[in-house]
């Protein structure tokens, strides 16, 4: 298990949606233990990583927003499926933009179906932190990045922010 290089925007893997996992394997299950120790070495705790922001072009992603940590739930293939109704606004951030951040406006609950450690479909409920953390987790599996989810105007205030922030 180590802590793997986080990859900056704008690096084309970011913006890549990633391929399916067939079937949990070891090596499937190292990958995971690398997310988590590389989430866990983030600046302030990471509350979830998604394989492809280490350069992991797999539907595989960690999250862990419990208070005492060492909670990690390991997805792969994560697909939400229900949506509450009600949004929740939540200050969002990656580590492939550091020293960025924005107000982003998502679903409070949602439902996701994955594939747990064992292998087996699993459906989950997420509220709250965890909820803003699955749907981020999900984005970047996609391709998309939290920024995609602002008003042309604050993605570009907030990408200059970023480049200036490079130099």
């Amino acid at each position: 298990m180590s802590v793997r290089p986080i990859l900056q925007w704008p690096d084309p893997r970011l913006a890549t949606a990633v391929a399916p996992v067939e079937t949990i394997t070891d090596e499937i299950r190292a990958i995971w233990d690398d997310m988590i120790d590389t989430m866990e070495a983030m600046p302030g705790q990471g509350v979830g990583l998604a394989a492809n922001q280490i350069g992991v072009l797999q539907r595989l992603a960690v999250v862990d927003c419990s208070e005492e940590r060492g909670q990690a739930i390991r997805m792969a293939n994560p697909e939400i499926v229900a949506y509450s109704e009600k949004l929740r606004t939540h200050d969002e951030a990656s580590p492939c933009l550091p020293g960025v951040w924005a107000s982003v406006k998502r679903p409070r609950a949602v439902t996701v179906r994955f594939l747990n450690e064992g292998g087996e479909v699993e459906e989950k409920d997420f509220v709250l932190l965890w909820a803003t953390s699955v749907q981020h987790q999900v984005d970047h599996l996609n391709g998309r990045m939290y920024f995609d989810n602002l008003s042309r105007l604050k993605r570009d205030r907030l990408l200059r922010k970023y480049e200036k922030r490079r130099r």
